[in-house]
């Protein structure tokens, strides 16, 4: 059995949507209450027992960089202010057997590209690949989504890829799946298009954010001339890989919002700042005196 230790996060994107917000910050690094959305896209990693984390990064992505690192100067200033659950919020972003591999994308080539920077570290293995922005939650006690993909591969030994129902309208915004029956939440991929037009959709079921590839993925994307938008698409390469190997659509457990567009990640605010055990009560008593007639 093949164990999925090692995690690509694409991170090198402009957040263009979010400006001037990520004019010199990552839009990463934009919260979610108290964590950045990157913070919580590692948890689910190291959750699913990732341990390699592989950033592709950009210019203007030292953040990033920053907040994984140990702050030493922090770390004094709280001990010495007797501020310890700070303290121990801060030493517990990464736990010590995970270590952090940083690659720059030095040209905005597209997500496939971004993948295929990570070659050179992650080999021969089968690994996964998270979309920070396309931020997962599952319920209380339940398997964050990465892990129900990693749980999944170990019985599979399958690429994967996390999908969810759209509407029709919507289907330009994703690549967009065809699919034929395999088993419960499991499909087969028989086809995927980037961005499809309503019209042109094969279906209404989106790739989401979440995917565990096979090392011949890097073989397909190596091959591809620039697709969509002038970049060379993850979806294209996908396209190339299912020819060769069978790729499978996971109907996961949980709720994904789109923290790429402003609703949705006033969406994923609320929704999070709900549970926060220090706010929840507070923020549950305001949102229920807030008039939404006006």
């Amino acid at each position: 059995m093949t164990k999925i230790t090692k995690a690509v996060f694409p991170v090198a994107g402009f957040g263009s949507r979010f400006l001037p917000a990520t004019k010199a910050q990552p839009k990463e690094m934009l919260p979610i209450v108290d964590k950045p959305l990157i913070q919580y896209a590692v948890e689910e990693a190291v959750s699913a027992g990732i341990n390699e984390l592989i950033f592709i990064t950009g210019r203007n992505k030292r953040a990033i960089e920053d907040h994984f690192d140990k702050a030493y100067e922090l770390e004094t200033e709280l001990e010495a202010a007797g501020k310890f659950k700070l303290l121990e919020h801060i030493q517990k972003i990464l736990p010590k057997n995970v270590n952090c591999i940083y690659i720059r994308q030095v040209e905005p080539l597209g997500l496939g590209h971004a993948v295929l920077c990570a070659r050179p570290v992650v080999g021969n293995e089968p690994f996964a690949v998270l979309l920070a922005d396309d931020f997962m939650t599952v319920g209380e006690n339940q398997p964050s989504v990465l892990k129900q993909m990693v749980q999944l591969y170990e019985k599979e030994s399958r690429n994967i890829l996390a999908v969810q129902e759209v509407d029709r309208r919507n289907t330009g915004q994703y690549g967009i799946v065809d699919t034929s029956p395999y088993r419960t939440n499991l499909e087969f991929v028989n086809a995927i298009v980037e961005k499809p037009a309503p019209e042109r959709a094969p279906s209404t079921l989106a790739v989401v954010g979440r995917y565990i590839l096979n090392p011949g993925i890097f073989e397909c994307l190596e091959k591809l001339e620039k697709g969509s938008g002038g970049e060379i698409q993850l979806t294209d390469g996908i396209a190339r890989l299912i020819e060769r190997e069978d790729v499978c659509a996971y109907h996961f457990t949980g709720q994904r919002f789109d923290c790429g567009s402003k609703v949705g990640y006033l969406k994923a605010t609320v929704t999070m700042g709900l549970r926060h055990p220090e706010v929840k009560e507070d923020f549950r008593h305001f949102l229920s005196r807030i008039n939404l007639t006006e």
